[in-house]
């Protein structure tokens, strides 16, 4: 009755379970170079801070920065990079990867990097190694214009690219759901052409509008971060402090204020399914933070049950053969006792062990659904636990 039970449950959460994203990305895109585009670098690093303290580990992320603002000549603070002339944090300090450095930074490998588009002598440090239940933050800062972002001065990426290069990570299962967040001039444009489903996507300034550095450091003699990138910061800092935040991308896109911004962002929810609401009562930390999820297929590993099965086989086979010459024993000595006097002879008692019974494949799925209950059951009571905990 107790498994009956256990297994509707498992019915009724299966589909919920489903539609979950077992893992969590970053590509993070910085595309200006020279010194005074300090405040491009430091708008990713910033970021890279975030996602970082917040779970998501160097190795889902993906970072590309066209210039080493820490190592510039001009730096009157090597080795550092900062986003706020207080200088309370070094966004570059000792613990840092960065996996596409100065030209390595094209629109070229940008779109090869989405759409997987590379060779096999490319290492995975540079590979973004997503699947269908990946969420993917995607952040890009820089110069722009309308439909265009320009890569180091030398070449830009159109809406168009964008939206066709998202539409390939569709097709190849490589999302399950996108959070594309843009900040540069005319960043809204950016976004208009994306037809994929399952993106969300936010931009810091409208048609015909500026982005805005939001303030400078008299000694390092640049403007250190933009006004849109500050201000997601500070929500991030100041209201997701752990993973069990339970702030949502709504709560984030409300924080945004046009007077201090000085410009208009722009949000885009018709490509998620449930449109707006759906769309803003997803978790910050669906994006920005770590999940430890485990996907479950069906059917299991084909290969290994049916090792598995033989090998039950095998030993069932073997325990047969052991008791039928152990039976021949038992017989032999009984037939020496009597031809030496019955009563006076040497006797043995033999013990028989039952033999092995074997496993067929109906009783040994059988037991795997019995087993597959049984850790559910665990998992479930685990987080009823969890969330109790949370809740108080």
């Amino acid at each position: 009755m107790q498994i009956q039970t256990l297994l509707a449950a498992l019915a009724v959460l299966a589909p919920a379970a489903l539609a979950q994203h077992t893992n969590n990305w970053a590509v993070l895109v910085g595309t200006s170079r020279f010194w005074f585009n300090y405040r491009h670098l430091s708008n990713v690093l910033s970021i890279y801070r975030t996602v970082k303290r917040l779970g998501i580990p160097d190795s889902q992320i993906i970072m590309m920065l066209p210039d080493d603002m820490a190592c510039n000549p001009r730096n009157a603070f090597p080795g550092t990079v900062y986003s706020n002339s207080d200088r309370a944090v070094d966004l570059y300090g000792d613990n840092i990867e960065v996996d596409y450095r100065g030209y390595e930074v094209t629109v070229e490998n940008f779109i090869r990097l989405l759409t997987d588009r590379v060779g096999e002598e490319m290492p995975r440090s540079k590979r973004l190694l997503t699947d269908d239940r990946s969420n993917i933050l995607v952040y890009m800062t820089g110069h722009g214009g309308n439909e265009f972002l320009k890569f180091q001065d030398a070449e830009e990426i159109g809406a168009f690219d964008l939206a066709d290069a998202f539409q390939q990570m569709w097709e190849k299962k490589r999302y399950h759901e996108i959070l594309f967040m843009i900040d540069t001039c005319q960043a809204n444009t950016m976004y208009s052409k994306l037809y994929s489903p399952n993106i969300i996507a936010t931009g810091s300034s409208e048609l015909d509008q500026s982005s805005y550095s939001h303030h400078a450091d008299s000694d390092v003699g640049v403007a250190v971060i933009d006004r849109f990138t500050y201000y997601n910061l500070e929500f991030l800092e100041n209201q997701v402090k752990d993973m069990s935040s339970k702030k949502t991308v709504g709560d984030l896109f409300d924080s945004y204020d046009v007077s201090k911004i000085h410009s208009n962002p722009g949000f885009r929810y018709d490509l998620f399914p449930g449109g707006e609401e759906n769309a803003r009562g997803r978790l910050i930390t669906d994006f920005f933070g770590n999940v430890q999820g485990v996907e479950v297929r069906e059917g299991g590993n084909a290969t290994v049950d049916e090792e598995l099965l033989g090998l039950s086989r095998a030993i069932a086979e073997l325990r047969r053969i052991a008791d039928e010459e152990e039976a021949a024993a038992a017989l032999r000595t009984s037939q020496g006792n009597v031809s030496g006097g019955g009563d006076g002879g040497d006797k043995r008692r033999v013990e028989r062990v039952a033999a092995a019974k074997m496993l067929t494949d109906d009783n040994w799925w059988a037991k795997k659904v019995y087993g597959g209950a049984a850790v559910a059951g665990c998992a479930l009571l685990w987080a009823a636990s969890s969330y109790l905990e949370g809740t108080q």
